[in-house]
Parts: structure tokens; C-alpha cells; sequence
């Protein structure tokens, strides 16, 4: 026993001194990291936060677009993203499975709510089980879920299915205004988080203002992620994007989308193009065409990726010639009764003559009446011989043709101005070789429509912050150049009232009861792939620029059709599809704004005195100062008869036919209406025979010739747009035989 003791007490000792040692140093490295706070280096209470907080996404809302009174146009609204667990290890309790266990069933119901085949859904599934992934998705169809289909997904009860709650674009007017509006699409980040922006339209133009900011939330968890009860949060709010009002209007445009529908489904144009203006501020209440898309679906996008109206520059055809006439009377060259020589006109002995639309023109007519029938002629001598070259060059930069107009809309191009050559400047008069845009033609307009003030247009009305409904910006009319004065601007409207009214004028299709219009009708050439223009009745854009009323006009509307299908009597009669959207746009948009229409003055009435007996020069001077036009037959100095008979009433402005007791000699009838026709014929007893309806286009009778009672007197009539084609069937001969002759309405 003895001889052990002394190992026993050695051993004893090293153990003693190896424990006391480790003591020490456990003591030393304790107080060493409360001193420090450090391990290895590393910051112990670092390690620890990042073990146990979490960070969590607090999502922006993207702003809302609306339109100028409140109405939504695009909004963020919530949606689901569908997700399959596949790993076996979720589920703990197999009693409720967590995980899909039977992926032929799941594919089978899903392939009910999801925009694809069960084939498809089974294949996603069956793969990720084979990779022995822990979770699959389906795509663009497992995203973008309404409330309503997630709800019935999860009535299926099918295990392994969750979903992540997200936002979408939500458009509920659907094809409304789309190139206008645009859309927004989730776009991936770098930190792998998707948010929306802009591809098109003010959804692009905007999309920093629309876009928000995600904010966050830092929590404290524990080691399974759960927030602990008495953890610290941080919370950084997100910052939702502003919220945009437009200057359209929700009933303006929908009454443009759905005569839009119309036309384009009975006529089916290439393009429509058309545009509502506010010519006093320089609002744009509604902007449209076709083809168009759906932007939620982006159904049709492929069909058209530009604004027509912003983004592309055409030769605008005879709407130009309203820019050059406001440039003549400005400077006090243009005198509606001067006569000039229609038909044809050559600019240089070395130049080409140009033509009017019916090829040989009408003969001697007057500068109005050249107006009134889109005379290119008319036009062209205004630009050369009236203006001159020169100054009329110095109106086109006045009314903003050679540069955009800064809309705010993304993409926005300038028009050309063919300038160079004699040829090509009297062309640039009446609409022809020049190309400028549809938005060029609307500023320009308010300048004629807003007593010679041209204001910008804009269709942007204010940006307001979504939270606290503050505005942070709203837009203001802004009034560019003012190319001519209120005089002018007056005087033009007036001319362009009678292209609608007159008999002889081009846009008869246009008149709108109750309401005045001003406007020009416009048929331009399209230039096909060889670099000629296309022939045949449709092949142009036909287009009518217009306000209303005339006097004081409250509203602009623009709207042009390409190549509609137009058949039989209705071939190249343009007006007829452009009309179709011009005429409700117009008449029931001013009804919605309460313009009321004008009070009609009242015809004034006279009961004729019984003029027989009477000399003729007394009779004619007589009914002058009543306001009754007098149409004599014959070259007798005395009254024999008078239509309408002694103590008929008449209207202002109505023909009466005087017999004199010489020989009879018919009128010219021409533009006459059949009533009147009816008179002569009744008062000389000749044998009336009609054919058609409208005014009157030609008569066997020629005028001055003296007739017997009994002779046939034929006369045929036609309505304004019949006339219009007739005389575009004639030029379009003509032109084949002279194609390198330039030929423009």
C-alpha cells in the first residue's frame, strides 16, 4: 500500500493542475469575450443578430392612373402565385400531408383553373420529384391568380399546394386608349424581386413617378424563424408610387372606342387613326385607334407597338390646305370671289403640271369655291403666287410643322417638310410630299379654334401622391406660337363652315344637327413599295379635321382611315367610314360637356306680291331686298308669270323663277336642288324627267338655249359624296394614263 501512495498522489496533482489550467483559461477566454465582444475576430453579437433576425419585404403599391375625373384606368390589384411543395420532409404528420403526394390527381384538377394542359401540369410535377426539388411553379399560368380562382384551388383540398400572395396590373376598361395608356410588366431585379414597369404610353413615360418603394421590416425570431414575443422590429415604411390623373375622359374616349368598333368591323381599314382636343387648354379628351390591344392580355400588341397619333408622320392630304388658307388671310391675299382657272397648274416650264382631283377641275370658279371643292389648284396659287414661297414657308414654322410638339407621351416624332424644289413647295400646300403628324395637325387646329392662340397639348392633368392625396405637379395651358390673330381664325372658321354646308363642298357628310362645323376633308396618297403611290378608290388615308361649334368651338376632333373595304356605289367614297366616328364623337361629346346647341335663326318669311305686269328690273330689284334669289327666263322686259304663284310664302334665300313675255331661255341648273328644277320646268311646260337624288350635275338642256313647251328637259343629281367619287373615279383614269403627273386631294 505504501509503495503506491506516492503514484496516487502524482497523478492526483496532474489532474489537479490540468483542471485548474483549463479553469483559467475558460475564465480568461470568458472574460476576454465580455471584455471584446469578439470570437475569432468576429463580433459576437453580430453573429447572433444575424442568427436570429429576419428581414422581411414590405411591397410598394404602383401608382394608380385615372382619368380627369377620378375614374380608374390602371390600378395594382392583389394576386397569387400558385407553388407545389415536392420535399417528402415538409410532411411530419402523415395523416396531413404537406408535400403532393398523388401528382396525376393534382394535375388533373389544376388543369381545370390553370391555362394549361394536365400534360403539362403533370410533366412540371413529375420532374421537380425526379431532380428532388423542394418546390415547382407553372409559369406564366400559375401566376397572376385572382382571389376567386385561388379560393377554388384551395377547395380542392389537394395537399402540397400554398400560394405567395403578389400584386398585377389590373386595366378595367380593357382595349381603351391602350397606346396611350400602355402597360406594365414584372420586370426581375437584381436582388431577385420582380417589380412593374412601364413598356409603353404614360405607364413608360411615368414610371418613376408610378413606381414606388419597397420598404422593410427587421424582426427578431427564433431558431425556426418565428417572431419572438418581446423581439425588437424596425420598420421602414414603403413608399407607394403617385397616382396620375390624365386629361381624357372616360365617356369621350369610350364614345371614340366604340365607333371605332364600328367602323373597323364593317370596313375593316388598314388603320384608324383619331383624336379628341380641348382647343382652349390643349387637353387631349380621348386618343385612339386600330388596331389596338388589350393591355392586361396584351391581345393585338403584335398588330401595332406605335402610337399612330405621336409616333408616325404621314402626308396629311387637303386637312393641310386649312394652314395655308389661314396664312392667306393673314396676310390679306386671299379674295374669296377672285376667279381663277382650275384644272391644272405648272409651277416652272420645267416642272410637271399638277392637277386637281378630278383631273380637269371645274373651269372658272372663285377662291372659295376652290376651297369648298378642295381645289389643288387653288391652293398651289396661294402658296406661289399669293404668299409666295417664302413667307409661306415662315407659316408652316408658326404653326409648328418642323418640330414635335413635346406632348407628354414617350417616342414622339417630328414631321418632314419637303422644302427643297418649286414642286415640292406647292405640293407642301395642299398636303402633299410633306409628312407631319396627327398631333401636329391638333396644335395646329387650336390656333384656328382658339382665336389664333396655338396651345401645346398634353394629357397629363396632374400627379398626386398616393397617401396623402396631395398634388405634386399639375399641368397648366401653355400657348406656343400665335400664328394669326382672332380676326383671322374667325374668318377661316367661317370658310370652313361652308365645306361642310355648300352644296359644292367636300365634307357635306359632316354636318351634325343642332351644332356648326368647321373642317376640312382630306384624301391623302399612301406611297407603295416602289416608291409610287398605290392606285385604285381605297387606296388612301382618307381623314376630316373639324371643330365645333363654329363659332366658339369647344372641341377638335381628328380622324383619318386607311384603306377601308369599300364596295360598289361606296368605293372611294372615304367620308363615309370617317364620318361613321366623327359625326357621334363629335355630336355626343358635346352633349355630355352641355354645349347646347345653337338656337337656329329663324328663316325669314315673305308672302310675294303678285309681280305681273310688272317690269322686270323693278321685280328682280324688289325681291333683292326681300332676300329671295330671281331667276329669270327669257329676254322680255315685262312679268308674265312668277313661281311660286302671288301670296306664297317663301324663305330667305329661296329661288323664284320669273317668265318674262320674250322667248324662253334656260338657267343653268347646276347645284340647283329639284324643288327649284321643278319650277322652271312647271313655268315653261317642259317635260321634266330626273334622275337621282342631291343637286344638280347635269342637264340635256344646255344653258341659254332657247326650248319650246313640250321639250324633254333631263336632269341628273347627285348627292355631294357621290359627286366626290365620280370625280375621283375620273382623275384615277386620267391618272393612269399620265402617272407621272401629280395628282392630290
Amino acid at each position: 500500500m505504501n509503495k503506491k501512495q506516492p503514484y496516487m498522489n502524482s497523478g492526483a496533482t496532474i489532474l489537479f493542475a490540468f483542471f485548474g489550467l483549463l479553469f483559467f483559461v475558460l475564465l480568461f477566454r470568458y472574460f476576454s469575450i465580455q471584455i471584446s465582444g469578439e470570437v475569432d475576430g468576429q463580433p459576437l453579437a453580430a453573429k447572433a443578430q444575424e442568427k436570429y433576425s429576419r428581414e422581411g419585404n414590405l411591397a410598394a403599391i404602383r401608382g394608380d392612373i385615372l382619368d380627369r375625373n377620378g375614374e380608374e384606368i390602371a390600378e395594382d390589384t392583389n394576386a397569387y402565385k400558385l407553388i407545389a411543395i415536392l420535399d417528402k420532409k415538409m410532411t411530419t404528420n402523415p395523416k396531413k400531408p404537406q408535400h403532393v403526394k398523388d401528382p396525376d390527381k393534382t394535375a388533373k384538377e389544376l388543369a381545370k383553373y390553370l391555362d394549361m394542359d394536365e400534360s403539362e401540369i403533370y410533366s412540371i410535377l413529375t420532374k421537380g420529384i425526379k431532380n428532388k426539388k423542394f418546390q415547382v411553379e407553372f409559369g406564366k399560368a400559375g401566376k397572376d391568380i385572382t382571389h376567386q380562382t385561388k379560393k377554388k384551388i384551395e377547395g380542392l383540398k389537394l395537399p402540397g399546394l400554398t400560394f405567395i400572395r403578389d400584386s398585377k396590373r389590373f386595366y378595367p376598361n380593357g382595349v381603351f386608349a391602350s397606346h396611350l395608356i400602355g402597360y406594365a410588366d414584372q420586370v426581375e431585379q437584381k436582388d431577385k424581386t420582380f417589380t412593374s414597369v412601364g413598356k409603353m404610353g404614360i405607364e413608360e413615360m411615368l414610371n418613376n413617378e408610378l413606381t414606388g418603394k419597397n420598404g422593410k421590416i427587421n424582426f427578431e425570431s427564433d431558431l425556426w424563424g418565428y417572431i419572438l414575443p418581446d423581439g425588437k422590429e424596425k420598420i421602414t415604411p414603403a413608399q407607394n408610387g403617385h397616382d396620375v390623373y390624365l386629361t381624357i375622359d372616360q365617356k369621350i374616349q369610350t364614345f371614340l372606342e366604340d365607333a371605332m368598333n364600328k367602323v373597323a368591323k364593317e370596313y375593316k381599314p388598314e388603320k384608324i387613326i383619331a383624336v379628341v382636343a380641348d382647343p382652349k387648354t390643349g387637353e387631349i379628351l380621348a386618343m385612339g385607334q386600330r388596331p389596338s390591344f388589350d393591355p392586361k392580355t396584351k391581345e393585338g400588341i403584335e398588330n401595332g407597338w406605335h402610337n399612330e397619333a405621336v409616333e408616325t408622320s404621314f402626308e396629311p392630304g387637303s386637312t393641310m390646305k386649312i394652314f395655308t388658307l389661314a396664312a392667306a388671310v393673314q396676310e390679306k391675299v386671299f379674295n374669296p370671289n377672285e376667279i381663277y382657272q382650275s384644272g391644272s397648274y405648272q409651277v416652272t416650264k420645267k416642272d410637271k403640271a399638277i392637277h386637281d382631283h378630278n383631273y380637269s377641275g371645274w373651269g372658272p370658279i372663285t377662291y372659295l369655291e376652290g376651297v369648298q371643292r378642295s381645289s389643288n389648284v387653288a391652293f398651289a396659287k396661294i402658296a406661289k403666287e399669293k404668299l409666295g414661297f417664302e413667307r409661306f414657308r415662315e407659316y408652316l414654322t408658326r404653326f409648328g410643322f418642323d418640330k414635335p410638339t413635346g406632348i407628354d407621351l414617350p417616342n414622339e416624332t417630328s414631321g418632314k417638310i419637303q422644302f427643297t424644289y418649286p414642286i415640292e413647295k406647292i405640293t407642301t400646300a395642299y398636303g402633299q410630299g410633306t409628312a407631319i403628324t396627327p398631333i401636329q395637325q391638333i396644335q395646329a387646329a387650336t390656333a384656328i379654334a382658339n382665336d389664333g392662340k396655338m396651345v401645346k397639348p398634353h394629357v397629363v392633368k396632374k400627379i398626386v401622391d398616393h397617401d396623402t392625396r396631395e398634388t405634386i405637379k399639375s399641368s397648366t395651358t401653355e400657348v406656343v406660337s400665335t400664328p394669326i390673330t382672332k380676326e383671322t381664325a374667325k374668318e377661316v372658321r367661317d370658310i370652313l363652315e361652308t365645306v361642310v354646308t355648300s352644296p359644292k363642298g367636300t365634307g357635306g357628310r359632316y354636318k351634325i344637327d343642332g351644332y356648326s362645323v368647321a373642317g376640312k376633308t382630306g384624301t391623302a396618297n399612301i406611297p407603295g413599295p416602289n416608291g409610287r403611290y398605290l392606285q385604285g378608290a381605297n387606296n388612301y388615308m382618307f381623314s376630316f379635321l373639324g371643330m365645333a361649334p363654329k363659332d366658339d368651338p369647344e372641341l377638335i376632333v381628328y380622324v383619318a382611315v386607311q384603306q377601308p373595304e369599300l364596295e360598289g356605289i361606296e368605293a372611294g367614297q372615304g367620308a363615309i367610314p370617317v364620318s361613321a366616328i366623327f359625326n357621334p364623337v363629335m355630336k355626343n361629346s358635346l352633349h355630355y360637356l352641355n354645349i347646347k346647341p345653337s338656337k337656329l335663326e329663324k328663316a325669314q318669311l315673305n308672302k310675294l306680291d303678285d309681280f305681273k305686269g310688272k317690269s322686270i328690273d323693278e321685280t328682280v330689284a324688289a325681291l333683292k331686298d326681300k332676300g329671295v334669289e330671281t331667276v329669270v327666263i327669257g329676254k322680255g322686259t315685262e312679268v308674265v308669270r312668277q313661281l311660286p304663284e302671288p301670296g306664297t310664302t317663301v324663305l330667305q334665300g329661296e329661288k323664284v323663277i320669273i317668265q318674262t313675255n320674250g322667248e324662253m331661255l334656260v338657267p343653268d341648273m347646276t347645284g340647283w336642288s329639284l324643288r327649284d328644277v321643278m319650277k322652271v320646268a312647271n313655268i315653261t311646260g317642259l317635260k321634266l324627267n330626273s334622275k337621282g337624288k342631291g343637286y344638280v350635275t347635269h342637264q340635256n338642256i344646255k344653258p341659254k338655249t332657247h326650248v319650246q313647251k313640250g321639250d324633254f328637259l333631263i336632269v341628273d343629281f347627285k348627292t355631294p359624296e357621290e359627286q366626290w367619287n365620280a370625280e375621283k373615279n375620273d382623275a384615277e383614269e386620267q391618272t393612269e394614263k399620265n402617272k407621272e403627273d401629280i395628282v392630290q386631294d
